[in-house]
């Protein structure tokens, strides 16, 4: 039986076996050629597919390198000079679920040992309400060992991101905030948001640590000083547009992260909207200067001490003003009277058309939101005469800083940044004045500052050619002008080429008797305000900031 089993399988092998012999040469070398074409056909096709699937990989990994969406991602960001003013850091909260308490007695004791200086009448409270609550924030590398090896599965941890803001004050009005879910709620983290949560590229700003510092010191002195209620000062390149440093008091230390809610705290550089008084007189004329109807020289005569516009008396502030007086001579003893006269040969509209061209009025893009919106204003016959010397006409110390900048530049329009990489060169930027405007203006600004009849004086510093214009103008409240003052000094150096504005204000200053004001002419020092105005506040303050910030913008021009 098993013979013939055996037989039958060699018979069958043997049967296999004449039959692929019975192929003939040519058919083995077909199916050979098909066989490797078929081979080579399955890898062109896996390796095609596979540089496709690389292919999308490499742009995949190239968009999350330049595109991160993580939750806890915050970018940094950094003054000009690569100081860090807003740093990101990963850092643990820890909540508790009152619901999961394994003991609550004992838990209370232990938090106690660990966390001695909390409000723990308040967290009774929060645990009797049986609700999750954050008990501490950025917990520290220790105290996090500790509530975490008591084994209370009612403790929670989450990882969060926290910012450190290293300048504390320094910064906060242009910084602002972020909530606990990492959203901006106000100045560069709002209005960045988006592009700090999505790009690993540091946000590098235009201003200068140090210079801010010394601004804000000289600030907080002088506030002491003149009991101001708030001030607010604005450095700026005036060929660019460049902030390099901006100061609003009082301000906030960002890493408190607290709610502001007092009105006091306002943006005064930015959000606050004010009357500026005589700082406009520049822009009236100048306004003259553009459409060539009046010249430096041009003499205005029989200027009389009081006008009236349908009952609206408009006197000049000092009696010792001369009847005739020149345009330059108008601007530099601040005059009332002849600044009107000017502005109705000027008229409403092209005065108008002037303040909006060079950014005074109407609303100014920035780069934070908190940018306040100058009071539309009905441009009568009266509106004319007192808009012209810078009453009931309002806007912002940012867009008087604009301003300042393009009358004395040359004419160029710019745009006021906070954003290194949108600083555009001058070059580039559209001139908007006529030839020949900002050397007019810059010669009488000058002599603001140097002339004896002049109302900045005390802003003559030697060696950085300041120039620039006062104004002091009524706080109206409740549709009444009250005796509080707005003081500001509007200062443009070195006046033969300028190159910074710096402009200074005090909301609510007062005098001080017991103040010593040092002359730059070496005139003998007195002791006492004597008036409570621009020329004794505000130009004292940009003076001594002057003093200060000059040596580090390398702006010492000697004159001749």
């Amino acid at each position: 039986m098993n013979d013939k089993k055996n037989k039958f399988i060699l018979e069958e092998y043997e049967s296999e076996f004449s039959y692929k012999k019975s192929k003939t040469n040519l058919n083995i070398e077909f199916n050979r050629i098909a066989f490797i074409f078929f081979v080579f056909l399955v890898i062109s096709i896996i390796y095609s597919i596979q540089l496709l699937h690389l292919g999308s990989l490499k742009k995949e990994t190239n968009n999350i390198k330049s595109l991160i969406t993580k939750k806890n991602y915050r970018a940094d960001i950094v003054d000009r000079n690569g100081n860090y003013l807003v740093k990101s850091v990963s850092s643990i909260d820890i909540g508790i679920s009152p619901t999961e308490i394994i003991n609550k007695k004992k838990l209370l004791i232990n938090l106690k040992l660990i966390f001695p200086d909390k409000d723990y009448n308040e967290i009774e409270k929060k645990l009797n309400k049986k609700k999750f609550f954050k008990f501490e924030k950025n917990i520290s590398p220790i105290n996090y060992e500790k509530i975490m090896s008591l084994g209370d599965k009612a403790i929670r941890s989450e990882e969060k991101l926290t910012r450190l803001y290293p300048q504390k004050n320094l910064f906060s009005h242009i910084i602002g905030q972020i909530d606990d879910d990492n959203n901006g709620i106000s100045g560069i983290e709002k209005s960045f948001d988006k592009e700090l949560k999505t790009t690993k590229d540091l946000l590098r700003l235009t201003v200068d640590t140090d210079i801010q510092f010394l601004i804000r010191e000289e600030l907080l002195n002088f506030k002491e000083i003149f009991r101001a209620k708030g001030s607010a000062a604005i450095l700026m390149d005036v060929n660019n547009g460049a902030i390099i440093s901006m100061v609003s008091l009082p301000d906030f230390n960002l890493n408190e992260r607290k709610a502001i809610t007092d009105v006091n705290y306002i943006n005064r550089a930015t959000k606050g909207v004010y009357e500026f008084g005589s700082v406009f007189k520049t822009f009236t004329v100048a306004a003259g200067f553009n459409e060539s109807l009046i010249e430096p020289n041009t003499k205005y005569l029989n200027l009389k001490k009081q006008i009236e516009c349908n009952g609206f008396k408009i006197r000049e502030y000092s009696n010792k003003i001369p009847t005739d007086l020149t345009v330059e001579e108008i601007l530099i003893r601040s005059g009332n009277i002849g600044s009107v006269r000017i502005g109705q040969k000027i008229g409403k509209e092209k005065l108008q058309s002037f303040l909006i061209k060079i950014g005074v009025q109407g609303t100014i893009n920035f780069d934070i939101q908190e940018v306040g919106k100058p009071t539309l204003i009905n441009w009568g016959k009266c509106k004319l005469a007192t808009a012209s010397y810078g009453h009931g006409i309002t806007t912002t110390l940012l867009q008087i800083a604009k301003g300042y900048a393009v009358v004395t530049n040359g004419g160029y329009d710019i745009k006021p940044t906070l954003i290194q990489k949108k600083l555009i060169e001058k070059h580039s930027q559209k001139r908007i004045l006529n030839i020949g405007v900002s050397d007019k203006i810059n010669k009488i600004l000058r002599k603001i500052v140097t002339h004896k009849d002049g109302t900045a004086k005390l802003a003559n510093v030697k060696g950085y050619e300041v120039s620039g214009k006062t104004g002091t103008a009524q706080i109206s409240k409740n549709s009444k002008y009250t005796r509080d003052k707005i003081n500001t000094f509007a200062s443009v150096f070195p006046s033969q080429k300028p190159k910074y504005a710096l402009i200074v204000m005090l909301d609510e200053p007062k005098t001080n008797s017991e103040y010593i004001y040092h002359y730059r002419d070496g005139t003998q020092p007195t002791k006492g305000t004597p008036y409570n105005t621009a020329g004794w506040t505000s130009v004292e303050v940009a003076g001594k900031i002057i003093e200060r910030i000059g040596p580090i913008l390398a702006t010492k021009y000697l004159e001749n």
